[in-house]
């Protein structure tokens, strides 16, 4: 049977001039990976909408969307995701992780050093071309 493909948004988030990364938590699907904050679109809503909601709920931060990036399908073992990305500029908030249980802010070019989500790594690869 196929699985159906979970639609998520993610946001690759610029404090100044460094980039936001999230670290999952270790009771998370993929422990300990690192990604870009982002979750499911729910019925009804943008892929903006759901982009800025779902910053905004793990992570108590307002966003400013920019830019569209390629979205990513990937297969994991035991779950398929369309991973839809957009660049986006911190506008107010104070950070506090609600789910991962880690954070980095870090150069553009130094991101390639984590352990990311598999389909966190084709967005990055993409991002640090651009």
């Amino acid at each position: 049977m196929e699985k159906s493909v979970i639609s998520v948004t993610c946001a690759i988030i610029y404090f100044d001039d460094k980039v936001l990364a999230v670290q999952r938590s270790e009771t998370m699907k993929l422990p300990l990976q690192w990604e870009f904050p982002g979750g499911k679109i729910e019925s009804g809503e943008s892929e903006i909408e759901c982009v800025k909601r779902e910053v905004f709920e793990e992570l108590n931060v307002k966003i400013n969307v920019k830019q569209r990036l390629t979205s990513v399908v990937h297969q994991y073992p035991d779950f398929k995701i369309k991973l839809i990305p957009f660049i986006a500029g911190y506008i107010s908030g104070e950070l506090q992780l609600k789910e991962h249980s880690d954070f980095v802010l870090a150069n553009k070019k130094d991101l390639i050093h984590f352990d990311w989500a598999e389909a966190d790594l084709s967005i990055l690869k993409e991002f640090l071309l651009s």
